[in-house]
């Protein structure tokens, strides 16, 4: 049979006491449809659950924190329904929902053809806008990389965000970043070009705070990481275009686990490509979410609200310097509206125009 002596006459002194001859079936812990309901009741808190159960008593056996929290979340990714009064939480420790706490305080718009522009004050000052004076614009981009984050940190999900150099993707992103319920959450990791696992392994150890608590075992060192990776947080790598396969297939495996209740934003100019090289990981992406040009229709709507340097420029000339040195690039236009705001300070007026511009776009055009 492959078993030692000890464990058949355990078997025989079993069947002589219960009459059961057949080896006896383990099995773990389940919810009932009693229980499941009264999760409902009590909005998904699968503390407050245990709680009642413990009161309630009737002799049986309450199981730990831990083994609920397993279960259930277990049953709601196998699509188990869970109805609430209100929206569906997350199954785990409850958190506040992103997507209702933005608290976006709108302070100014302004409308073209149909879409809104909006400047947004809070956290600006977290903000890497380039320019003194400048401000984050509420383009639709900004307002649809906004909603992917908060949709992210929500369920713990992995989300791609890519589009070309210089579009914006940073300045979106930690705008986005700074308007969560709870940015303190969020850690960031910082990727040389191509890590090796075990360097991937020691950044994410410091991002997490790990410090030297981190074992020097692989296996007990991924253990430790997945424990860390349950807390609900946000995880940003960004420049994921630099990591090769075997660092991908590692934050796959991390991902995976099911007690990781972490979300991670993979950042970077071309790193869609590099995670289509991944099919385990890229079947795993929840959002791609792509961060396009400015268009030629919506640039000088935006400049004017991304600074007041803009305000009283023409339309025809912020269409001429799009067209010769801009193309949409908000990297670029950060650094053309740079130029022009060293070149107008302490002048009176300090209007903008057309031979003034053309002298910055020849700064920003370099060596032909």
């Amino acid at each position: 049979m492959g078993v030692s002596e000890r464990t058949v006459w355990r078997w025989l002194e079993q069947a002589k006491t219960t009459g059961q001859t057949e080896p006896g079936v383990r099995r773990g812990y389940a919810v009932s449809d009693e229980v499941w309901a009264l999760l409902g009741e009590v909005g998904g808190n699968v503390a407050e659950l245990r709680r009642r159960l413990a009161v309630a008593g009737s002799g049986a056996l309450v199981p730990s924190a831990s083994t609920l929290h397993r279960v259930i979340r277990r049953d709601r990714r196998a699509g188990r329904a869970l109805m609430v009064k209100r929206e569906p939480e997350v199954a785990g420790p409850r958190r506040p929902d992103p997507l209702s706490e933005l608290g976006l305080n709108v302070v100014a718009g302004q409308s073209t053809g149909g879409q809104v522009f909006l400047r947004e004050q809070k956290h600006l000052a977290q903000i890497p806008v380039l320019v003194p004076g400048a401000q984050v614009v509420h383009t639709p981009a900004v307002r649809s990389v906004l909603r992917t984050v908060a949709h992210a940190a929500a369920v713990g999900a992995v989300v791609c965000l890519y589009g070309d150099a210089g579009q914006g993707k940073t300045v979106a992103l930690q705008y986005a970043l700074s308007q969560l319920p709870h940015p303190a959450r969020v850690r960031r990791v910082h990727v040389g070009v191509h890590p090796t696992v075990p360097e991937l392994r020691r950044v994410l150890a410091d991002a997490l705070e790990l410090g030297r608590r981190l074992p020097r075992g692989a296996g007990e060192a991924d253990l430790t990481l997945v424990n860390a990776l349950r807390q609900p947080r946000v995880l940003v790598l960004d420049e994921a275009q630099r990591l090769p396969g075997p660092a991908l297939e590692f934050l796959r495996g991390l991902w995976d686990h099911p007690d990781t209740d972490t979300a991670l934003v993979l950042a970077g100019a071309g790193s869609e490509r590099t995670l289509r090289r991944v099919p385990a990981l890229a079947s795993r992406v929840l959002t791609w979410e792509m961060v396009p040009r400015l268009g030629p229709r919506e640039v000088a709507t935006v400049m004017a609200a991304f600074h007041p340097l803009w305000e009283d420029v023409t339309e025809d000339d912020v269409a001429w310097a799009d067209e010769h040195v801009g193309r949409g690039n908000f990297r670029t236009w950060a650094q053309l509206t740079s130029h022009l705001t060293a070149e107008t300070h302490g002048r009176h007026p300090g209007t903008v125009d057309r031979r003034m511009l053309e002298r910055a776009c020849a700064r920003l055009m370099g060596p032909l």
